[in-house]
């Protein structure tokens, strides 16, 4: 599946509400810095990098799903998400010694795009 349409996918899945996807996000990045001190600064870095494209994707979705225009937006939302977080998730991520480039992060905004994406997915029911 291509980033593109995940994303649609991931808008699609917003009209019906994923409120949850937030709510339910393991806070990771608390318990690698517990168990690594020394590197508890890149970590907070990245973890703050991270948590600014999750909330521009998910305000993203949001308002394309509210306009009801979901299908075949996938380049617009990326070009809002790089618009709306990219510069302050260069930044962070600059904290974290982390050199990216454009490229790099539309690889991250597709990754976190991914992870919303595995979250949506319905639990299976078990067979009784």
């Amino acid at each position: 599946m291509s980033f593109l349409n995940v994303l649609e996918e991931v808008g699609k899945d917003f009209e019906k509400g994923l409120k949850w996807a937030v709510e339910y996000a393991v806070p990771v990045e608390k318990l690698v810095a517990l168990l690594f001190p020394q590197a508890a600064p890149a970590i907070v870095a990245v973890a703050d990098a991270t948590s600014l494209i999750q909330g521009a994707v998910l305000l993203i979705e949001q308002k394309y799903a509210a306009s009801g225009a979901q299908s075949g937006t996938g380049p617009q939302k990326l070009a809002e998400v790089m618009l709306l977080a990219g510069s302050a998730v260069t930044s962070l991520l600059q904290q974290a010694g982390i050199s990216a480039d454009s490229g790099y992060l539309q690889s991250l905004i597709s990754a976190v795009v991914g992870i919303l994406k595995v979250q949506a997915m319905p639990t299976a029911k078990s067979a009784a």
